[in-house]
């Protein structure tokens, strides 16, 4: 019994799957005949006697078994389903027999008939073709519904398919892809596939039908492939149709087969009444049994009972969802037959056109035979039928959607092979260009690979003859030469027969080989023991510097210590100097004349926004395009071990993910450590100590403290106006006269136009932008010359607008006379120094003093601060109005002001930033000139800090501030005294026509203020 529902079962899920073959159905129709059924519920003497019965019918089917192989590629994923079904001669009582032959599966036509229309033109479907999903696999043809009203759709982008062409579709939609499941599974693979009008939906299914094109193709699923979230699919296309509305799921059902059925009804006379009496039997068993489990009933599994069938397939299989109800998945269709044709000579001409340009491209371009192949391995002719040949030119083109649609919807042959003879013209001429660019690329390949051949020929034949050497003997040979003059160390040179011996063994095309030359390139290329022979004439160094510069007489000072010193020794030394001064005063240009003064090579580099460490220590061999540090590089440029050095900008270096460059700017300035700099691509040490590094900056605030303390720093200040005028004169307009082209002879320019120039357009502390403007003056200079022919150009006051435009400092000083509450401040900024003007004024009238003192307490005073202030000098400014409430109730006790006033401090130029802590004695003589209402004396200027308690402190940029007073008129200058050191270093041309007081106590600064109090 157990046996007998096994082999039921068996049977049961091989007929289920193959109820449209040939072998299924005859298969189904002798048991239908028999009735037999079998069901788990049944009663036990109702299981025997059924046992008893279907185990004599499978002993007869067995007496003469043939063996026959189920291929059903659809119903497995990723597999294909093999089984083996014993099929025997058994003859009915009526001497039927079951045969294989595929003429059971014909729907109308048989083999050999051929698939012609009545005008004897070949049919645009109708056609049989081999059907994969058969059991029978090869040995079954199924044949292609005529018409099919309700099919799937496919939505595709790019290419239609056309008639008689094979194309492979993915599908991925979770809702399409159910859909086409089920149909396999009921053995209806066919689907509509249609042209997606928009290129960029990606989506395999539509939501409207004007998504797509309305004609599309009807194609057949010849192989599916089920992959899980996807399935890819062989479809055969076989003719056009056209949609004409939306379809559900529900309206469509299994081909009828009259043909299968009057031969089932033939062989059902006999049996008829045995047959429906079983049939009955089946359906009061399914009606008893149908909720309590499996139930095997051979009528609904040969396909007798279609309904129940399938709503136990959709019921059991979880992908059987209904298709979601905003997109389109079935669709209403209707056949499209092209118009009728005679075979004129138009047609004839066409068609040899298109199967000759057909002829050219495949001859030119041999990759579309494979297209051509589908065809030719189907067995079909179609050189001849100009039906088939328009799709076929249009199928093998790659043309634009639009275009290829538009030959699919065209049912007129003529204009159909019009257009598809012109897309292949098109593709022909594609296919000529391709041609041509790829003989030009495959002759230049070819001239490149002979060459190469050529040159490797020559090579050995010249090692042969001993002409040459061999590559790596080359790069030995070049090495060691370079190495024959200079006094490596004995680490370097370790290191350096290290790698040629390790080189000798590499290949030349390894990557090592090419890193291990470059490093040895490295090695070998530095200067080791080369030293440039220093001058060491102090009067011919002298003769330089001054010849380059004017003015600068510390760094001149210090350069001809520097050569005295090597003079004692006699030997060449390094040193580390930093000059540190406002924009435009020559620090750059000086160490060039330095350089030429000492005669050593000079190399710049600038670590101004530099924020990569391995710029100065050099990258790691490791990696890809590693080079060694700016120093490295300077000495195999320069190829001395003494050069002059410039790291300009030091005081603007940056810091980022790759390190602090000024961190490592610490090991190469530094004296005791830099005759072992060790650089992280050579990885060997270098002596640097013989360098002389010459730093710049502006500031020297944002420089480490440790770096600034390897340095020896050197104040560059920055020009007063007879400077100015001396190195316009000796350097600036000889310059101009060459960069410009104007003979000296035709331009002069007025010393009285010069000091014009200099005071009312350049007042800052360098010369740039004074050689900016006499720059312009020469061109317009010039300018004037080529076009007004004019023969000579004199500059002085009066016509000086003319060629650099109105002045922009109309006024030496906002005050001509200082009120009361404002004093004259002196200041330095980065472009020098300037006056600053302090302002005070009352914010609220004064009151009567009030006698009560609850009254008293209510009128204390205030201090409001604006001008772009600082944190330190608001702090300043709060000691000063401390200081000066103090100082007040010490000399004036009767005095209440201070107390009492509400008072606003203010610093003109708003919009520029001002910080420092050098205006606290300018504060308190503001306050105090306030209180008393009465000016400070004029033409007068201070600067210094004062302290809680009076004492005044020492300041910074002496220099610059008395260049700024004198600049601006001022004739007495305050100076704290600890400042007399600076003082007394200026020039003579700085401080003649200056009365200097220094002071160290804010009561001697206001008697120098107020000389009548």
């Amino acid at each position: 019994m157990a046996t007998l529902g096994k082999s039921l079962q068996w049977t049961d899920t091989i007929l289920a799957k193959s109820k449209a073959s040939v072998f299924g159905s005859r298969f189904r129709l002798m048991f239908q005949s028999k009735a037999y059924s079998l069901d788990s519920q049944l009663i036990r003497q109702d299981a025997c006697l059924q046992a008893h019965r279907h185990q004599s019918l499978l002993d007869k089917f067995q007496r003469f078994s043939k063996t026959l192989t189920l291929h059903h590629p659809l119903l497995c994923s990723g597999s294909t389903f093999h089984s083996r079904l014993y099929v025997t001669d058994f003859k009915h009582s009526s001497g039927r027999q079951f045969s294989t032959s595929s003429k059971f599966c014909q729907n109308k036509k048989s083999d050999d008939e051929d698939p012609k229309d009545e005008s004897g033109q070949e049919s645009e479907y109708g056609q049989e073709v081999s059907h994969n999903f058969s059991p029978v696999g090869a040995l079954t043809t199924m044949s292609i519904p005529e018409f099919l009203p309700v099919v799937p759709v496919i939505a595709i982008s790019r290419n239609p398919v056309f008639p008689r062409f094979v194309k492979m579709i993915e599908v991925t939609h979770p809702s399409l892809m159910d859909l086409l499941r089920r149909k396999i599974k009921f053995n209806m693979p066919y689907a509509g596939v249609f042209l997606k009008k928009d290129e960029s939906n990606e989506s395999d299914v539509i939501d409207r039908l004007d998504e797509v094109y309305s004609v599309g193709t009807f194609v057949h699923i010849t192989e599916m492939h089920d992959l899980g979230d996807r399935l890819r699919m062989i479809v055969m296309a076989h003719r056009r149709i056209k949609i004409t509305d939306m379809a559900v799921e529900d309206e469509v059902d299994l081909l009828p087969d009259p043909a299968r059925d009057k031969k089932r009804k033939s062989r059902r006379r006999n049996g008829k009444k045995e047959s429906e009496e079983s049939e009955k039997n089946d359906e009061k068993s399914e009606d008893t049994n149908g909720s309590s489990g499996i139930s095997f009933s051979l009528g609904s599994i040969f396909g007798s009972n279609k309904t129940s069938t399938s709503a136990e397939s959709e019921s059991n299989s979880p992908s059987s969802s209904p298709p979601s109800p905003s997109h389109v998945l079935m669709v209403k269709t209707e056949n499209i037959t092209h118009e009728p044709f005679e075979s004129n000579d138009e047609i004839k001409a066409l068609t040899s056109e298109v199967v000759k340009t057909i002829r050219d491209i495949i001859a030119m371009n041999p990759l579309y035979r494979e297209n051509l192949a589908q065809i030719i391995q189907a067995g079909q002719r179609v050189i001849d039928n100009p039906v088939y040949i328009s799709d076929l030119g249009a199928a093998l083109t790659a043309g634009e959607p639009n275009e290829l649609q538009e030959v699919l919807e065209e049912t007129n042959i003529s204009k159909r092979l019009m257009l598809a003879l012109s897309l292949l013209k098109k593709e022909y001429e594609l296919s000529k260009l391709q041609q041509r660019i790829g003989k030009e690329v495959e002759e230049k390949v070819k001239k490149q690979h002979r060459e190469y051949i050529l040159r490797e020929q020559l090579k050995i034949i010249k090692k042969e003859l001993g002409l040459e050497k061999d590559d790596k003997d080359a790069i030995e040979e070049k090495f060691r030469e370079r190495l024959k003059d200079l006094v490596v160390p004995q680490h370097v040179k370790e290191v350096i027969d290290e790698e040629l011996s390790k080189l000798s063994f590499l290949d030349n095309h390894s990557s090592e080989f090419n890193v291990t030359r470059n490093y040895l390139d490295w090695l070998t290329g530095l200067p080791w023991g080369k030293y440039s022979q220093e001058t060491l004439e102090l009067t011919k160094a002298q003769g330089i510097l001054d010849e380059d510069h004017y003015g600068m007489d510390d760094v001149k000072k210090r350069i001809l210590e520097f050569i005295a010193v090597s003079q004692l020794k006699g030997s060449t030394q390094g040193k580390i100097l930093c000059f540190y001064g406002p924009p435009g005063v020559g620090k750059t240009s000086i160490a060039k004349s330095i350089a030429r003064a000492l005669n050593r090579k000079y190399f710049r580099f600038s670590v101004g926004g530099m924020t990569d460490v391995a710029e100065i220590k050099g990258h790691r061999r490791t990696y890809v395009g590693a080079m060694p540090g700016k120093m490295i590089q300077c000495l195999k440029k320069t190829k001395t071990e003494n050069p002059l050095v410039l790291i300009d900008e030091v005081d603007k270096m940056g810091r980022g993910y790759q390190g602090d460059p000024s961190s490592a700017l610490l090991e190469l300035l530094d004296p005791e450590q830099n005759h072992n700099f060790l650089d992280h691509y050579l990885d060997v040490t270098v002596d640097l100590s013989k360098v002389l590094f010459i730093c710049t900056a502006n500031i020297i605030d944002t420089i480490p403290e440790p770096l600034r303390d390897r340095m020896e720093m050197i104040d560059v200040s920055g020009y007063v106006a007879e400077e100015k005028l001396n190195i316009a004169k000796q350097y600036l307009v000889p310059q101009s006269i060459t960069a410009s082209g104007v003979e000296a002879d035709k331009m002069t320019i007025s010393d009285e136009a010069m000091n014009t120039l200099i005071k009312q357009y350049c007042r800052e502390s360098g010369v740039r932008n004074l050689q900016k403007q006499i720059e312009k003056i020469f061109r317009k200079a010039a300018l004037k010359i080529v076009k007004e022919k004019v023969e000579t150009i004199a500059i002085d006051t009066e016509n000086l607008q003319e060629f650099v435009g109105k002045p922009l400092f109309t006024h030496d000083r906002m005050y001509d006379t200082t009120p009361p509450g404002v004093v004259t401040g002196l200041a330095w900024t980065a472009m020098g120094g300037s006056t600053l003007f302090i302002e005070t004024v009352l914010k609220k009238p004064m009151k009567a003093t009030p006698s009560d003192s609850s009254a008293s307490a209510e009128t204390s005073g205030s201090l409001e601060l604006t001008g772009s202030l600082g944190n330190v000098m608001k702090e300043s400014a709060q000691l000063a109005y401390t200081y000066a409430k103090a100082f007040t109730a010490q000399q004036y006790p009767d005095n209440s002001f201070m107390q009492t006033a509400h008072i606003h401090l203010h610093v003109p130029e708003g919009a520029t930033p001002k910080d420092g802590p050098s205006a606290g004695c300018t504060i308190v003589t503001a306050l105090l000139s306030l209180m008393l209402n009465m000016p400070v004396r004029q033409d007068f200027a201070m600067t210094g800090e004062v302290s809680l308690t009076g004492k005044v402190l020492p300041v910074g940029g002496i220099k610059e501030k008395c260049i700024a007073a004198k600049r601006v008129g001022v004739t007495c200058i305050v100076l704290p005294g600890e400042n007399k050191k600076d003082y007394a270093d200026l020039p003579t041309y700085i401080t003649d026509g200056l009365d200097v007081h220094f002071v160290d106590h804010y009561e001697e600064v206001f008697k120098l203020a107020f000389p009548d109090l």
